[in-house]
């Protein structure tokens, strides 16, 4: 395995990939919407990566471990970039991302009272009658039938 300490000339992109874990299409999207620098390239062409992209990707998927979208990530890299970034900054974007998890987190929630209280009415009988079919019809017998293109 190669040594993350090397230099911008010694990781090729499944280098990069297996020290961070990333899938290699993924690194290839992350460096096509900028999220990724371009690494520099041999004389032959291949990318070179270093122990710089090895930290730059590894922030970028513990940003999308904790939800944080792409653009929410591009504004936290574009921070870092700039190189004088606040913590009062970072905690302005911590804070409104916080926010939304939350709401995400009550709507969730919803979901899950509507879901155990609806199952706990079910039977479980050999019948059609169910409750659970019956919230997701909004009160009708069964789903109209969606018609099939002919192939």
């Amino acid at each position: 395995m190669p040594d993350i300490h090397a230099s911008a000339s010694d990781l090729k992109r499944s280098d990069l990939a297996r020290l961070t874990g990333c899938n290699l299409e993924t690194i290839r999207y992350y460096e096509g919407i900028g999220l990724m620098p371009d690494p520099p390239r041999t004389a032959s062409g291949h990318r070179r990566y270093g122990t710089a992209h090895v930290e730059r990707l590894s922030f970028v998927m513990r940003a999308r471990d904790l939800g944080f979208t792409m653009e929410e990530i591009r504004g936290l890299l574009s921070l870092v970039d700039r190189g004088s970034h606040t913590c009062a900054e970072v905690e302005r974007m911590g804070r409104h991302h916080l926010d939304v998890v939350r709401a995400k987190i009550r709507g969730l929630q919803a979901i899950e009272t509507v879901l155990a209280g609806t199952i706990a009415r079910c039977t479980g009988a050999d019948t059609p009658d169910c409750p659970l079919l019956d919230v997701l019809n909004d009160g009708q017998r069964k789903p109209a039938p969606i018609e099939r293109a002919s192939e």
